[in-house]
């Protein structure tokens, strides 16, 4: 297989586990959906509590004003709390509430659980494939969020 086909094979398997694992998690989650962008900032946000609108910004490669209109859905849905900084009063930290570290908390393990659960069911030799694969899968993605930062 040329490189070219298997970008475009891995980058629809990927794009298709990705899709399928959002669908099945949706599914008996408390509270409302939350989009991708507002999850990666809780992610963002409970990995780095006290993190600042414009570092969480530069982090996920969103733009500022787009980041402040997450926090502000997240604020009015009771997930994030925002903080005045004691180093500048003009800006804000950010803070998970405990209902959105509960809700971070069950989906990743109920991601854990499904991504087992079906990792279990392949044949030995398909897990000794994933296995070996995931230096350079590793390797992909540093890749792809190195050109990210410097785009």
């Amino acid at each position: 297989m040329g490189s070219t086909e298997l970008s475009d094979a891995l980058a629809g398997v990927l794009t298709g586990i990705q899709r399928l694992l959002r669908r099945r998690l949706r599914r008996g989650l408390p509270g409302p959906r939350l989009r991708g962008a507002q999850v990666e900032l809780l992610r963002l946000v409970s990995d780095n509590p006290g993190i600042g609108v414009s570092a969480a910004a530069k982090e996920l490669y969103l733009a500022g004003n787009s980041v402040s209109t997450l926090v502000n859905q997240l604020t009015t849905a009771g997930l994030l709390r925002r903080e005045t900084s004691d180093n500048d009063r003009r800006s804000a930290r950010l803070l998970p509430t405990p209902e959105a570290q509960a809700r971070l908390r069950a989906w990743e393990e109920r991601r854990a659980a499904l991504v087992r659960e079906q990792v279990e069911r392949l044949s030995e030799e398909d897990r000794a494939a994933l296995t070996a694969a995931l230096p350079a899968l590793r390797r992909l993605a540093e890749g792809l969020h190195e050109e990210v930062g410097t785009a």
